[in-house]
């Protein structure tokens, strides 16, 4: 048997407050228009009609927020016809105060200055088609000075808050494309994590099969490197799903992917039969985190493609440090076809890792016909 709980309304504060204006109003609106007419023997006294009237402009504001416009125009009715019966001037005015304000904070400006000019204009009109002058020129001009005044405070404050709006809906994109970018990142971490060591497990695993029945005591280095290789990619998988897990139980990590490490890098591709010679130009200074990242990976990448897919048994990985930019090449002694290199994922995740740091990334040909990776990035 299935029972259905109850749903909380999460928004109990709300109504709350939605219930306690209406009935705030109706009894400040009674009690003080009462009040008022002790003061003023000249205007109409109290009565049940009143009373009514007071009712229906402040118990109206129950339904302000759901119909904030039917509930503008019922204030104004009430009001008006209050006023032209000449009760005594009280808080009866307070309802259609909020009720404007509201509709125009939320954005029903043409129907607040509606609502303002329909009451002034009802009220000088009527009182003069009725015969009642006893409201000179300047009072006129101050009732109708005051709600402009209304008027134009509430469109103060619905600026205030159509900024605050766009305000926290840019904070919210940025935070959104952050985000994005982020993942990004890391996507092209582990993208390069485990191409890299794939491949050279790969290549190792090829050699070994090939060994183990002709020459099985030299298949134990292919092996051991395959042993080795799987268990940094696994240190290197692990340390980046910390950071997405953002927990704090302690994992192995290495340093950081950075150049100090190219040496550790040239010597795991070269036992997969690549030999690699590398050569620095230039004052060797520290980097950014971002850029010695990204460097790394590069050159990373552009080794595993050549362990990969070319048909290579040498490349040279060139870096130059300038006054105003880091520039690394990598050339392979590979025998490709004629013309452009064809761009896969691999060349594609290094352009945008260099254009993300202001960069430029370009695959040609060397002279040989093998492929030559050149990469600027600003320092």
């Amino acid at each position: 048997m299935t029972t259905t709980e109850p749903l909380r309304d999460p928004t109990l504060g709300a109504r709350v407050r939605r219930i306690a204006l209406p009935l705030v109003m109706a009894f400040v609106a009674v009690v003080g228009s009462f009040g008022a007419a002790n003061g003023q023997p000249d205007r109409r006294p109290a009565d049940w009609f009143m009373v009514l009237l007071l009712l229906k402009a402040s118990l109206a504001l129950y339904w302000l927020r759901t119909h904030p416009i039917p509930v503008l125009w019922a204030t104004v009715v009430a009001t008006l016809i209050y006023m032209l019966m000449q009760y005594p001037y009280g808080p009866v005015i307070f309802p259609f105060i909020i009720a404007v304000f509201t509709n125009i904070r939320l954005g029903n400006r043409l129907a607040g200055w509606s609502a303002l000019t329909a009451l002034y204009i009802g009220h000088v009109g009527g009182r003069m088609l009725l015969g009642i002058n006893e409201d000179g020129v300047y009072q006129i001009l101050l009732v109708g000075t005051c709600f402009v005044v209304l008027g134009f405070v509430a469109e103060l404050f619905r600026a205030h808050r159509d900024r605050v709006t766009a305000a926290a809906r840019t904070r919210k994109e940025a935070e959104l494309r952050q985000a994005g970018e982020e993942r990004l990142r890391i996507a092209q971490e582990l993208h390069d994590v485990v191409a890299h060591h794939i491949s050279l497990i790969n290549v190792q695993a090829s050699t070994a099969l090939h060994l183990v029945d002709r020459q099985p005591e030299q298949a134990g280095p292919a092996l051991s490197a395959i042993k080795d290789a799987s268990k940094e990619a696994l240190v290197e998988l692990r340390s980046i799903v910390g950071i997405l897990r953002q927990s704090d139980e302690s994992a192995p990590r290495q340093p950081v992917a950075g150049l100090e490490r190219l040496e550790h890098l040239v010597s795991r591709t070269s036992r997969a039969g690549l030999e690699v010679h590398t050569v620095i130009r230039g004052e060797p200074q520290p980097l950014s985190t971002g850029l010695d990242r990204a460097a790394f990976r590069i050159i990373q990448e552009s080794l595993t493609n050549i362990v990969r897919h070319a048909k290579a048994t040498a490349a040279t990985v060139r870096i130059q440090y300038g006054d105003q930019s880091l520039v690394l090449q990598v050339d392979d002694d590979g025998q490709s076809l004629a013309g452009p290199p064809n761009e896969g994922n691999g060349i594609i995740g290094m352009r945008e890792r260099a254009t993300a740091l202001g960069g430029t990334l370009t695959a040609t040909r060397t002279p040989a016909g093998g492929l030559r990776i050149v990469a600027t990035l600003p320092l």
